[in-house]
């Protein structure tokens, strides 16, 4: 096909831009089409618009933060990975820093410095870009792609690169364009289905909660009397259920499990310390405001608005006098602590999940150039991939790689 043609990028985000910018600095012509206004919509509130980059973990550490087709990425890891993907961003303005559990941010706490970074990439190195542009349909003959169909044009290229995202955050463009038009091209589609989701939970107190945010709490999530997983960190009350790190990490086994009846989260507030050590701390909270009622002593343990959902729990009525709670009273109070449940009703909808589990079957397409083993010169990017991570950078990480590693591919044709 004549070198004229350009590589086709659909889709600026994450995966489109690092593609675009990796495919023109090798000297191909490239087009960028963006159906929104501008891009980058999911990388600008992703980390809550701080933007989460990458994780500081081995190779390894990545690969047990996917529950989803991570082996798959080996060799885009090996090719480009986190060292790399920092000097990137540096070389565009964008200093960053390590935060708790390895996960790193830009400096500037801005996820629009990153989106401007990657942008700068793709235009410095000449790639073009087109915004409010939807693509309708990517045309193929003889096995091989030969453009694209918009609303105003057909355009010819002897590459394109679907970076589209997944179906999560629908507002974002990630409105699972990208799979229909994979299915279109004979490509098996893995049913899309929400990941890093949160949870909506049955008893009322926890949306009188709304809100608040917990840190160094340990949440088991059981089914029946079966422990089918437990994690330490940070969660949210939400006003339909919880959210936060935790939760959308044990969010994958609820989605997975087709008989939720039985699914409960038990939450630990004080995972340092035993029943014995706890009961303890709290006969020294009795002893030090052992002239207060229950619901003005527990400042010390618990944050404010916990305070009178724990008490109602418990059952102790609210106004009784610390030094006249019993041993038995103390000892309920103590178990509520060690495991606050709730009752899972089951995971919030795809649109509100910050990943889409699902895509475009691995099996498909070529890791070593992220091509499709089905339709030369037809490349895949990103959250259309049948591959999702864990919180804590993993997914940019996996979009960076796959875009970085198919833009080359699409570049070196």
């Amino acid at each position: 096909m004549p070198s004229h043609l350009p590589v086709i990028v659909v889709g600026g985000g994450a995966a489109g831009l690092i593609a675009a910018g990796r495919a023109a600095e090798l000297g191909a012509k490239v087009i960028i089409l963006e159906k929104n206004k501008a891009v980058g919509r999911k990388l600008l509130i992703s980390g809550k618009g701080r933007c989460n980059i990458t994780n500081n973990g081995d190779i390894n550490t990545f690969m047990e933060n996917y529950p989803g087709g991570g082996r798959f990425l080996y060799s885009a890891f090996h090719h480009f990975f986190q060292p790399e993907l920092l000097q990137l961003l540096k070389r565009y303005g964008v200093e960053t820093k390590v935060e708790r559990g390895g996960r790193i941010f830009p400096a500037s706490d801005k996820a629009s410095d990153v989106v401007q970074a990657l942008l700068n990439y793709a235009r410095t190195n000449g790639a073009e870009l087109r915004t409010q542009t939807e693509v309708l349909e990517i045309w193929q003959a003889d096995g091989a792609v030969k453009g694209v169909k918009t609303a105003e044009e057909h355009i010819e290229g002897y590459a394109v690169i679907i970076a589209t995202g997944g179906k999560s955050y629908p507002a974002t463009g990630s409105t699972g364009d990208g799979y229909k038009w994979a299915a279109a091209l004979g490509h098996t589609v893995i049913t899309p289905r929400p990941a890093l989701v949160p949870l909506n939970i049955q008893e009322e107190w926890v949306k009188e909660l709304q809100g608040l945010s917990l840190k160094n709490v340990a949440v088991t999530l059981t089914h029946g009397e079966k422990v089918l997983a437990k994690e330490f960190g940070e969660m949210l009350f939400t006003h339909f259920g919880v959210s936060g790190p935790v939760i959308l990490t044990l969010s994958r086994l609820v989605v997975e499990k087709e008989n939720r009846r039985e699914l409960k989260l038990h939450l630990n507030l004080k995972p340092a310390l035993d029943e014995e050590k706890l009961d303890k701390r709290l006969q020294r909270d009795f002893q030090k405001y052992q002239r207060r009622q229950l619901q003005n002593a527990l400042d010390d343990l618990l944050p404010k608005r916990l305070i009178p959902i724990v008490i109602r729990l418990s059952g102790i009525e609210p106004a009784k006098f610390v030094h006249q709670i019993t041993r038995e009273e103390r000892h309920k109070l103590v178990q509520i602590l060690l495991d606050l449940g709730m009752t899972v009703l089951g995971p919030r909808s795809l649109a509100e999940a910050i990943v889409t589990a699902g895509g475009v079957s691995l099996r498909e397409v070529n890791p070593r150039t992220m091509e499709s083993k089905l339709v030369s010169g037809l490349y895949f990017a990103g959250e259309i991939l049948d591959i999702d991570g864990f919180t804590g950078g993993y997914n940019l990480q996996a979009a960076f790689s796959s875009g970085y590693l198919a833009g080359e591919s699409a570049a070196q044709r």
